[in-house]
């Protein structure tokens, strides 16, 4: 199904929304096994029902919590070894977004192997997902920004924002709320269709006409020019 048609049946009360990407049919009254079913495919490949969860199921203990224990392979450290550290940084929000977390968190693992190859790149990530502001990233345009803000000394956006006007809302690229400044990180592949272009332009006009700055990123030929627009407009 496309977004489209699974936002209708969301609409209509046909599907019900459990996890991302996952959503019981018809009503919410699903059985154990079905939460159980719903956390495991949540999780993505390889992941599989552990901990008190398993026990449950296997007969072993009863269980009554409401949180389903889930193990999913330690991709993300694994990559970590041979990955950067703003890479791992976009993979965390990645798997935050699709909700990819069990027990063993990776503070844990970090603290179980601290001389694991790898290890700092992920702790130095955990610890920017503490200080950034949310946002999912989206496209390799949007992750390769973050690090340029930061070479540049540049306070980071809120990525892939909502901006509700009236009854309207629109999605920006970039956010920086409390200066009402939009940045947008132009290329064709983010207006794969004329359409889409002419409509990402209506909707500009109509967020310039309610105070928002708006400034279109040509990341890949700009670099040097877009930090100091960004820097006059961040920082004064």
């Amino acid at each position: 199904m496309s977004k489209e048609e699974i936002d209708w049946r969301i609409r209509t009360g046909r599907l019900h929304p459990l996890h991302a990407g996952v959503y019981a049919v018809g009503h919410r009254l699903i059985s154990r096994q079905g939460r159980l079913t719903a956390a495991v495919l949540a999780s993505g490949p390889g992941a599989v029902l552990s901990h008190h969860s398993a026990a449950m199921l296997w007969g072993l203990r009863s269980y009554t919590e409401r949180a389903v224990h889930v193990t999913v392979p330690r991709t993300i450290l694994d990559l970590a070894a041979i990955e950067d550290a703003d890479t791992i940084e976009n993979l965390l929000r990645e798997s935050e977004f699709r909700r990819l977390s069990d027990r063993l968190s990776l503070p844990d693992l970090i603290a179980r192997y601290p001389g694991r190859r790898g290890t700092r790149k992920v702790q130095l990530a955990l610890d920017r997902l503490k200080e950034d502001p949310v946002g999912r990233r989206r496209s390799r345009l949007e992750e390769r920004f973050a690090p340029f803000l930061r070479r540049n000394r540049l306070p980071l956006p809120r990525f892939n924002d909502w901006i509700l006007l009236g009854d309207k809302r629109y999605l920006v690229d970039c956010h920086w709320p409390d200066l009402r400044l939009i940045a947008e990180l132009d290329g064709w592949d983010g207006h794969s269709t004329r359409t889409a272009f002419r409509e990402d332009r209506a909707r500009d006009r109509r967020l310039a006409a309610a105070g928002y700055r708006i400034t279109w990123n040509q990341l890949e030929d700009e670099a040097e020019a877009i930090a100091s627009d960004l820097r006059s407009l961040l920082l004064g």
